[in-house]
């Protein structure tokens, strides 16, 4: 498990592209039979990704949970929530069977001890994308599909930010302790994610860009309002922004984003927008 310690933004805004790409960045998420893991100390937010192809997975694999969490298992006190952004598979939760296709979602309580994971075809495996965040009571495992998802249409095509927001893991649509996730599809033609930027002064938030073309990018923006720094992303990346950070994104062309977020409370709108003219 790859371990993220949190970064103070005056020091931050002295960070050259490499400390910034070490610090922010997750990489290399997806490889074949393996579980990739990234433990932030920014609200202790984990984030996976699992590619099955010739073995069914564990969430587990590969780490040491009393090292990294001090507890037995897994979702001992932890609650966790996945994304299909793959070709189909199946995730088995304590021996019951989802089936997610792409963009289908799954929300899984704290307390689950068995969590799997497999492709329908190993020639076309399944990308299950997670983030899991501290939990204090258990809710109910639920399959989200992307045609249940609520969907809130936003931005316009003159600012260049028409997209819709679907909701998954929402107080709209269940009940969890502090995870709030979501995935949002720009139009096509359409390639800012957020603008006006805003933060977020009580919870962190983890974006994971996808469906950016083979020769494309997306200048993901960073730092204070008033420090701005950008991480070059490509597809199926995924970047920490701290509470303090803007977290905002341009592309070269549309893509599609799942967020993630975790902290003091859950109220979607509970940010700071940012005055377009004072960002520097």
């Amino acid at each position: 498990m790859d371990i993220r310690y949190s970064a103070h933004p005056g020091d931050v805004k002295r960070y050259t592209t490499k400390e910034l790409r070490e610090e922010f960045l997750i990489d290399g998420m997806y490889v074949a039979d393996e579980v990739t893991a990234t433990y932030s100390h920014v609200d202790r937010m984990v984030v996976l990704g699992i590619m099955p192809v010739n073995e069914t997975l564990s969430i587990d694999k590969g780490i040491d949970i009393w090292a990294n969490f001090g507890t037995e298992f897994f979702l001992e006190r932890r609650e966790v929530g996945f994304f299909n952004i793959g070709s189909p598979g199946k995730c088995i939760v304590d021996g019951t069977e989802y089936a997610l296709g792409n963009r289908d979602c799954i929300y899984i309580a704290m307390g689950t001890r068995e969590v799997l994971f497999k492709s329908d075809d190993k020639n076309n495996p399944a990308k299950f994308y997670g983030v899991s965040s501290p939990a204090h009571r258990a809710f109910t495992t639920k399959f989200i599909s992307i045609a249940d998802a609520a969907k809130v249409p936003a931005g316009a095509p003159e600012s260049a930010n028409k997209r819709v927001i679907n909701q998954f893991i929402h107080p709209d649509v269940l009940e969890t302790c502090q995870l709030l996730m979501g995935l949002t599809v720009l139009d096509v033609g359409n390639v800012w994610n957020t603008m006006p930027a805003h933060t977020h002064e009580r919870r962190m938030e983890v974006y994971t860009y996808f469906d950016i073309a083979d020769n494309g990018v997306v200048f993901h923006m960073m730092g204070q309002p008033n420090q701005t720094r950008h991480i070059l992303m490509h597809d199926g990346e995924a970047v920490i922004s701290p509470s303090w950070s803007i977290h905002s994104g341009v592309g070269t062309g549309s893509y599609s984003f799942i967020w993630a977020m975790g902290g003091e409370n859950q109220a979607f709108t509970d940010m700071d927008v940012i005055d377009i003219k004072k960002l520097r």
